[in-house]
């Protein structure tokens, strides 16, 4: 029970550094509820040992073959396979709401010769008006982020699951989560992205990420952060996404997706620094 103990705790601890950041100062407990809290408990609960993967989370679209299989692509042959990629997805007009909503399709930015490849879910606002993700205030954020591992955003490669913006009738702003069905009809563009990269590592930024590229999930991102997954042989490293980093601005959040970064550097053979392991850490 040690790591499920301290799994529950860091979790409280995070939601109530976040009621703290939004000027919540009181919190009220029944008498009843901590009167069963000081009550030990007999229930065994299975928790997966921090660091590994719930075992009810297991590498998903198994049925295709491994990306690695794919026809392996000189570096000429891969700028020029994904350009033309780029071109049909350009013209792609297969959802009609979302192309009468859309101010143009939001295809990937980076390097084709990445090892390593963010995927989020979807353009916002700012990425529909510029044609390239993350580049909002969630996009500012995930550049530090990339800069803190030691790469620039044009070493590695960012895409989303939906190519368009969710439209988002009779308003103006804000955006809406991409529907199952809307991700499964645009997945094929990221997974040709995929193909053609061959990345060594993937990082999927927030549920629905994971959820464009594994399938359905059998716990939330929470308890999925953290622990790898696999697309197609990929190793993939779940983790929050940025915009939730913006609005909460724990501490405790902010140490859990480092950690979940650095995770992904000792993947790909990144030397990490005394400083960078102590990112994040009180003093």
């Amino acid at each position: 029970m040690p790591g499920a103990y301290h799994q529950l705790l860091d979790a409280a601890i995070g939601h109530l550094e976040s009621l703290k950041q939004r000027g919540v100062r009181y919190v009220d407990v029944s008498p009843e509820l901590l009167s069963r809290l000081a009550k030990p408990t007999t229930q065994k609960t299975a928790a997966a040992p921090l660091g590994q993967a719930p075992p009810a989370v297991i590498s998903q679209r198994s049925d295709e073959p491994d990306v690695y299989h794919s026809p392996k692509l000189s570096a000429a042959e891969k700028e020029s396979a994904l350009a033309k990629l780029r071109d049909e997805a350009l013209a792609c007009v297969r959802c009609g709401h979302l192309v009468s909503s859309r101010t143009q399709v939001v295809f990937g930015v980076g390097t084709v010769h990445a090892d390593l490849v963010f995927v989020g879910e979807a353009p916002g606002q700012d990425e529909d008006k510029e044609g390239e993700p993350f580049v909002g205030a969630a996009g500012q954020l995930l550049t530090k982020i990339i800069q803190a591992t030691g790469l620039d955003r044009d070493k590695v490669y960012i895409a989303n699951i939906l190519k368009c913006r969710p439209d988002t009738p009779g308003k103006v702003y804000g955006n809406r989560k991409p529907r199952a069905e809307e991700m499964e009809t645009c997945f094929p563009w990221v997974k040709r992205q995929i193909e053609i990269i061959q990345p060594k590592v993937m990082v999927a930024l927030g549920g629905t990420a994971v959820e464009g590229l594994l399938g359905n999930m059998p716990t939330g991102i929470t308890r999925l952060r953290g622990n790898w997954q696999a697309y197609r042989g990929v190793p993939v490293m779940p983790t929050f996404h940025p915009s939730y980093l913006l609005r909460n601005q724990s501490w405790l959040i902010k140490r859990r997706v480092w950690e979940d970064m650095m995770q992904v550097m000792e993947r790909l053979n990144m030397p990490i620094s005394d400083k960078q392991r102590s990112h994040f850490l009180r003093r």
